[in-house]
């Protein structure tokens, strides 16, 4: 190599676009190659995601190639790499231009997976040049110039390396051991994740609970009344009534009758406008009001991000800014005063955002990037699902520049014939950031007040009621309703579930607090619900999540192995508190990764367990079975061959064992089809019930002999009934698969 690049710095960013967002503003007049681009003092280049994962186990021993469960669990204590196939290509370009460098800089993604795919890359290629960090929140050229300007020694980032390769090593022992365990056990790919597995455990256990479900049926009673010019609508208070002719008697008592009012308070109340967005809050919403899926708010925002440079690094867990953040916002609501969204921001006022502003301004709450932000750049042509994000991010960041909206509520309890009825109306003061609302169209309008509790009205015009005045109930009338089943998951639901591990909480400072130990973060909660999609445990009705006949399976077979912390959102929640602990510096990577193996070693075990309990009451069974035949039959060698001509019934044997080197034979026991010699080590078994099917000994016989069955109906999840074969997959294990 010559020596004209041996002061250059190697730069390396995680995809392509980011390069070139990065090289045209530090070196603007650098040679553009296809696989990096070179300037004067920089050379600058890309990972394309991530190049290397972590080995296979075959990769640790030949043994690995075939999966039994004797040789489990896997416990790698150093990690081998290797490099994807498809990229391999990239990842020698990089090492190439390492060579030609003497410095390099991380501009991957700002966060804990863009410092995991930098430290694969160093660590493979075993990179030891001193390292720099980059560490932005946009790719506007006035950040990127900044973030170079301050760039940071690549050691401030170890915590958070840590945690980065904590996190995957950890996913590798528990995916690898607990899908090799189960999946050999039940002879079904069972795909077992840290966190996928307690995700399906949330949908698999709010299923149950809708299928459970029993509906009850109550009446609700409710009148109209007047005083003067004043009309309001109340609502019975007391015991659910559950007796048509109660409510009957109620609206009887009531309808046409004087009342007064026994209270009446007035409170004025004040309601802000709804939190900046981060990733998980910006995915719930999408999905609520355009039916977006997780991923495809991330795919939606990352082109905004990466592409067209118009809103902050959208990978963020935090809803707040600091005060270096605000300057920049009073800019951009400059620049969104002046582009195509102009009207939304007629009524903005910078004057509310400011560093006392603790609704936007809450330095403690940001850790690695602030909330998503508009940036300075103004939007050009975006695509139709980017632009309805687009100002799906400019509304809400508007918002802040409002007042809040003010109410004066007004509770009201009416007594009519001893008979009490509730009102509760928000009589509006003061529009404040709900203005924004008021110029959405009709249709958004009417579909946000259906939302609203049904038992609370919201008015424009003042609400005067005067306490030592009779009222008249005008109208009384009473609704059949019905008790209603938890409602099945969306995305976006499921989304919220995962940031609180899964428990329903809605009060949202209490769900803010619990951020940091969810399922999975902000980044990889999209993914891990497509990796659900793409096993097949999970599928989408309309915008609702339905868990599979498979899903199912792997949960059940999960706890009746009794690995219930397999599928606990709570422990796993605890597990990404602590991964978060560790980029902070505030626990140790050594004692969690120590933690996981005995986890996933406990994991093995119960499996192990579980099919030795089968297989001592199969063999249990089978030995009864013998002993039932008389004394006649002693238990000495089997035979070498059943009786030719014998039928079902009259003969305990139904075929040879198909074992390889075995003259054992194939007879019924209580759960299924197992080999006489199995107390002499033969482990050949088929289990009665496969693939929803209940086998019959004709069957099993036709599995031994021809190694397949007749064509059988069988019901597939998706397209109805089907007819297809069950094949002998495997003559020394028992293991079947279905006919493709």
């Amino acid at each position: 190599m010559t020596n004209r690049y041996k002061m250059k710095t190697l730069v390396i960013a995680e995809k392509p676009d980011m390069g070139r967002n990065i090289a045209a503003v530090i070196e603007p007049k650098a040679r553009n190659q296809r696989t990096y681009i070179e300037g004067e003092r920089h050379i600058i280049t890309w990972a394309i995601g991530h190049l290397i994962s972590l080995a296979e186990p075959d990769k640790y021993d030949d043994k690995y190639k075939k999966w039994r469960l004797e040789d489990l669990p896997i416990m790698p204590r150093s990690f081998k790499l290797t490099p994807y196939s498809k990229t391999k290509d990239q990842l020698k370009v990089i090492a190439d231009l390492a060579k030609q460098c003497d410095k390099i800089v991380n501009a991957c993604d700002a966060g804990r997976e863009g410092q995991y795919i930098f430290y694969l890359i160093q660590q493979h290629l075993k990179l030891r040049h001193p390292v720099q960090r980059l560490w932005i929140s946009d790719l506007t050229p006035a950040t990127i110039r900044r973030g170079f300007d301050e760039l940071r020694d690549g050691a401030d980032y170890e915590h958070l390396t840590r945690a980065a390769r904590a996190r995957s090593e950890a996913d590798w022992l528990i995916g690898m051991n607990g899908t090799r365990a189960l999946t050999t056990k039940h002879q079904v790919l069972l795909s077992v994740g840290r966190v996928q597995t307690p995700v399906l455990a949330l949908i698999y256990d709010r299923q149950k609970q809708i299928e459970s479900f029993d509906a009850k049926k109550f009446y609700g009673v409710s009148a109209s009344f007047q005083q003067h010019q004043t009309t309001y609508t109340g609502h019975w208070q007391g015991e659910r009534i559950e007796e048509p002719k109660l409510a009957d008697r109620i609206v009887q008592e009531t309808s046409g009758q004087p009342g007064r009012i026994q209270q009446y308070d007035k409170k004025e109340s004040k309601e802000y406008p709804p939190k900046l967005y981060d990733l998980t809050l910006l995915q719930r919403e999408a999905n609520a009001k355009f039916g977006y899926s997780a991923k495809k708010t991330l795919d939606v925002a990352q082109a905004l991000y990466e592409k067209h440079k118009v809103i902050s690094y959208p990978r963020t867990n935090s809803n707040y800014v600091t005060e270096q953040n605000i300057p920049d916002m009073h800019r951009a609501l400059n620049m969104i005063q002046q582009s195509a969204y102009s009207e939304l921001a007629q009524t903005a006022d910078s004057r509310y955002v400011h560093k006392n502003n603790k609704q936007v301004c809450n330095p403690a709450k940001v850790e690695d990037h602030h909330a998503i932000l508009p940036t300075l750049k103004r939007a050009g042509k975006l695509g139709a699902d980017e632009a309805k994000l687009y100002e799906l991010i400019v509304r809400r960041f508007l918002s802040h520049f409002h007042p809040p909206a003010v109410y004066n509520v007004h509770t009201v309890w009416t007594e009519v014939k001893s008979h009490r009825f509730k009102t509760t109306v928000k009589e509006r003061l003061q529009l404040g950031w709900k203005v924004l609302e008021q110029k959405q169209d009709a249709k958004k309008r009417a579909q946000a007040k259906s939302e609203q509790d049904e038992e609370t009205t919201e008015i424009d015009i003042p609400f005067v009621l005067n306490t030592t005045d009779e009222v008249s109930c005008i109208q009384a009338e009473a609704k059949e309703k019905e008790t209603q089943p938890p409602k099945p998951y969306t995305e976006g639901t499921l989304l919220r579930a995962m940031e609180s591990a899964g428990r329903q909480v809605e009060d949202e400072q209490l769900r803010e607090a619990m951020k940091e130990g969810g399922l999975g973060t902000p980044a990889t909660r999209a993914s891990t619900i497509e990796r659900l999609k793409q096993v097949g445990y999970i599928q989408m009705t309309g915008k609702r999540i339905t868990i599979t006949q498979k899903g199912r399976t792997a949960i059940e077979v999960i706890r009746k192995a009794g690995i219930n912390l397999l599928t606990s959102p709570e422990m796993t929640g605890m597990w990404e508190k602590r991964l978060h602990d560790i980029s902070r510096g505030a626990a140790s990577d050594e004692a969690f990764m120590e933690k996981v193996r005995q986890f996933a070693a406990m994991v093995v075990d119960k499996v192990r367990l579980q099919q030795r309990a089968e297989r001592s009451a199969f063999g249990d069974e089978l030995d009864s079975r013998t002993r039932s035949r008389g004394t006649d039959r002693k238990p000495k060698r089997t035979p070498s061959k059943p009786k030719a001509a014998s039928p079902v019934g009259q003969d305990r044997y139904l075929a040879p064992c198909p074992r390889n080197g075995c003259d054992g034979h194939i007879f019924l026991g209580r759960k299924g089809y197992g080999c006489s010699r199995f107390r002499e080590g033969c482990t050949f078994v088929i289990w009665k019930d496969n693939y929803g099917k209940s086998l019959t000994d004709a069957m099993v016989r036709s599995l031994l002999t021809k190694g397949k069955t007749s064509l059988l109906k069988f019901k597939d999840e998706h397209n109805g009934e089907r007819k297809a074969r069950l094949l002998l997959a495997d003559p020394n294990t028992g293991a079947l698969k279905l006919e493709s």
